[in-house]
Formats: C-alpha cells, structure tokens, sequence
C-alpha cells in the first residue's frame, strides 16, 4: 500500500474548471495518473482559505484514479516562510499521523509548498519522524501533457543545519523520556542519558547496560525501545527474559523454541523469545548467568539472524535488536572462562555503566517525588511529607549513613512504606524516624561484612586482631567514607560535620590525617 503526502500547490495545481486543465501539468493530480506508481491514500495538506481548490484538484484525482483515497488535512500558517513555525507544525502533523511503515510505503511530494515547506519536510524524513522516501515530479519538457514524471529520491541532507531550536527540543524530549521525565541532577548521569539517547536512535548494534542491581537496567531498556518504537525503528514487541531464571535444559527451549516431540514433554511446537522479539527488541537480563552452549547460539542470532530451535533441522529466523544487562563483570567472566570472549566483543561495541543510588544522591530528591507520583498512580491516592519530614527523610537519604544496597528498589520500597503507613497520606517526622530505622536493620549485616573485609584489605588480619572492637568499628567507618569521598578534604568534611557546624574545627584535612597516622595510614594507602 502507497501513500503520497503533498502539500497542495495553490499555484502550480490551479486551474480554470473546464476540459482545458486536462491538458496542463498538475503536479497533485499527475502523481495519480502515473503508470508505474499505484498510490493508494493521496493526504492533501492546505491551508484553509484554499478549501475550495482542493475540493477541486481531489475530486479530478478521483476522476483519474477512483482506488486512491484522498484525505484532506488542513494545516494554517500566519507566514509560510517562518522556518520555526512552518517546522513546529509539520512535526506536530507527523507526531499525530498514524504512520505504519511495516505494511505501508510513504512517498513524501517535495515538488509543491513554498522552500521553506520543502526543506522542512527534507528535515523531517531525514530524520524519520517521517518514515518514508522523497519524491519529486516534473512536467515532461517540450511536450503539453498532463502526466510529467516522477521519482523517488534519496538525499544526503547532513549538509543541511537543522532548526537547531527544535532538535535541541526534541533531544531534551528523549533523553527526558528515557529518565522517565525525571529532572535527574548528577552531572554524569545525564551525560550518560545523552549519549544513550544518541546511539539508541542511530544504530542497531547490540547495547549493553551494566550496574549494580537496582539501578535502573530494565526500565531504562524499555525507555529505549519505547523511545525506537516512537521513532518507527523497531515495529515489534519488547520482550525481557531474566537470564538468571532460564536452568538447564529449558533454557535452550525458552529463548530458541522447540519442534514437537523434541524432548519429553514437548507436545507441541514452541516460537521461543528470539522469534517473540522479531522487528522489535529482545532484553537479556543478567546475561553472565547464561550458559555457554546458549552463549554461542545467541552470537550466531546476533550476527545471522539465524538459529536452531530444539530438535529442529531447519533454521528459524528473527531480525531483533539486542539489548543485555549485567551486574556482573563480563571481563572477569571472560577471564574465568564463564562468559564467552567473542560474544563480549560483540556486545561491547556500545557498553554503558549506570551508577547506584549512593553515586547519585543529588537524584534522591526528584526520585523521591518521582516515587511519590508513582504511589499515587499506582494506590489511586495520594501522599505527600510535611516539609520538617521532607527535610529529615532527604538528609538521611543523601548522608554517608544510608548505604541504599539495592540502589532505586530501596528507595520505592521505602517511599511506598511511608506512604503506606502515613495517616491520611501525610508522612509526618515521626514516619520518618520509624522508616529511617527500618533502613538501618535492612542494611547493616551487609554494612558490617563490607567494613570488616574493608579493614582487612588496608590493614591485614594480623594488625586487625590488635585492635580493640571499638577502634575496629570506629577505622571501618572512617575507610568507608574515605573510599567514598574523591579527596582527603571531602572526607574530612564529611567526618568531621557537626564541629564544623559548632566552627571546632579548622582544618578537616589535617585532623583526618592525624587519625589515620596513629594506625600508619595515608590516604594513599585506603582504597579508592
């Protein structure tokens, strides 16, 4: 199926109703009379003071060709040669037209509208916010005939400066999207999003997202797809499998399918995921907990598009685009032998590493109003802090205390429960206290471990077993927020809070060193 988007042009398409303008180029009405292009759907864009004519020129399309639909759509400019106005409406127009690129072409006219009207629409099919090809028409030189001629075209418009107003809004938009809307702070995250976006909406190489669990991996994955689906790149589903659940001999089954009678209890055939993400995206989750066997039939899907299903002879196929998280180190894996050298190298191409909630704590409030958003959606009411509780909860949230292990989980789960169990969704101090509390028992048998295997490492067994528990607890501590900080001064500040508050101390820097001298410690030696 073809359908043709043209501007209607007031002049080039004008003429006096009679059997005259049969023979006189109209460039609207010429496209539906070519031999060669079947058009199925013709949307005519005007402005409304030229109704009448375009009533005109779709009744002679349809007289011409009764199979082509015409669809009129009145589109008002106050100048038509304002780049910005003209650009801002014709994206509005694609951001509202159902364009369905898997089952239809879209040929978009080039030939009528002002310049101004043809490089925007340049523009926008460059960009694919129109997923279609160029086409151009023109009258057949020497001869007065009404058919001309016609091609579709291919441009590169990368000499072309875009409205840079505009992209720079849409770009806000999608790194937007991919946050979920969240007006994150943290200089590097954002960073991090910008460079995401970019390569999400240019290539379909295989993408992987490492990270400490928690901290985000899935639901940026499919922000991702989301944001390709938006942008008619991917046309298929988004489907998400947690490697770590996929054991033994169901897992070649899950993710490649299997024939009939493949194995006991195969009764019937199976599609499997791969074939499920056909057109669109498929998430490997924990992919280091695959197995090796499945490693290899992945590379080879990645790279071929083709694979075996269980107790099958013929290859199935599926064109998906790879996306994989892990909170592990694939390196390492590689190292031992667990994780396949050349499957890495493929995967590597785009790696982005996303950081904890503790690396991040200038996100911790717009999260916590994010969270706040979503309870509401969720529980269908709403709650809110009183601003001493507010203010208590986030110097908690954001101080070297909280230890957020499992980094955004943590923090809904925190939220929910405050909100949970607030009186008439007002979080007052005293929920606060009693969820700070909560924190500090969810967190400290791993705090513990962490610090003493921390004070091991800088000190040795030996030299720790000398120590009283006190200055044990007291060191352990101490390394923890050194290990955290980026300089002996931000450590010390830290450390040293309150008689900075109360001005009894004058150099945080130089009392830290002190403390670490009586254990023959530098800030060289703890780790960073």
């Amino acid at each position: 199926m073809t359908t043709v988007i043209s501007f209607l042009g007031s002049t080039l398409d004008a003429a006096k109703f009679g059997p005259e303008r049969w023979n006189r180029w109209r460039p609207s009405v010429s496209i539906c009379m070519q031999e060669d292009l079947k058009v199925d759907c013709f949307v005519m864009l005007h402005g409304s003071h030229h109704k009448r004519l375009a009533d005109s020129v779709a009744k002679d399309i349809v007289d011409v060709s009764p199979e082509t639909e015409v669809i009129q759509q009145a589109l008002d400019f106050e100048d038509a040669w304002d780049f910005e106005e003209v650009y801002g409406k014709l994206l509005d127009f694609t951001q509202s037209f159902q364009f369905e690129p898997e089952t239809e072409d879209y040929l978009i006219h080039i030939t009528t509208g002002t310049h101004v009207a043809q490089i925007c629409l340049f523009l926008l099919t460059e960009a694919r916010y129109m997923p279609g090809k160029l086409l151009q028409t023109q009258p057949q030189r020497g001869v007065p005939q009404p058919v001309g001629s016609w091609a579709a075209i291919d441009l590169d418009l990368s000499r072309y400066d875009s409205i840079a107003t505009r992209f720079a809004a849409a770009t806000s938009e999608s790194t937007s999207f991919l946050k979920s809307g969240i007006e994150t702070r943290n200089t590097a995250f954002n960073t991090l999003i910008d460079e995401i976006e970019r390569v999400a909406v240019r290539s379909r190489a295989p993408l992987l997202l490492m990270g400490p669990t928690g901290a985000g991996k899935s639901q940026l994955a499919r922000r991702i797809f989301e944001l390709k689906k938006m942008r008619h790149q991917v046309s298929g589903d988004y489907v998400e499998v947690n490697c770590a659940t996929l054991k033994g001999d169901g897992a070649m089954s899950a993710l490649f399918g299997h024939r009939k009678g493949a194995f006991t209890g195969a009764i019937q055939d199976r599609a499997g995921l791969l074939r499920s993400a056909d057109k669109g995206v498929l998430f490997l989750d924990e992919i280091g907990e695959l197995g090796l066997d499945e490693q290899a039939m992945i590379l080879r899907a990645i790279e071929d598009g083709k694979f075996f299903p269980v107790g099958s002879d013929k290859e199935a196929e599926s064109a998906f685009q790879l996306m994989a998280g892990t909170n592990r180190n694939l390196m390492d894996a590689v190292a031992n032998g667990s994780f396949r050298e050349d499957l890495f190298a493929r995967l590597n191409l785009w790696t982005f590493t996303l950081p904890g909630l503790a690396e991040r704590v200038e996100d911790i409030e717009p999260n916590l109003d994010y969270e706040l958003e979503r309870y509401a959606e969720r529980e269908g009411e709403r709650a809110t802090f009183n601003a001493e509780a507010r203010r208590h909860y986030l110097a908690f949230a954001t101080s070297q205390t909280a230890r957020w292990a499992g980094n955004f989980r943590d923090l809904a789960a925190s939220v929910t429960r405050m909100a949970t169990l607030s009186a008439a969704g007002r979080i007052d101090s005293e929920d606060v206290k009693a969820e700070v509390v909560r924190l500090e028992m969810l967190w400290p048998g791993e705090m513990a471990t962490g610090e003493r295997n921390s004070l091991k490492e800088v000190l040795g067994e030996e030299r720790v077993a000398e120590l009283d528990p006190f200055d044990q607890a007291q060191l352990a501590e101490v390394i923890q927020i050194c290990s955290r900080s980026r300089s002996l001064s931000e450590a010390g500040r830290v450390l040293f809070a309150v008689s900075r508050t109360e001005k009894k101390s004058s150099n945080d820097a130089d009392r830290l060193r002190k403390y670490l001298a009586r254990f023959d410690l530098t800030w060289a030696d703890l780790p960073s």
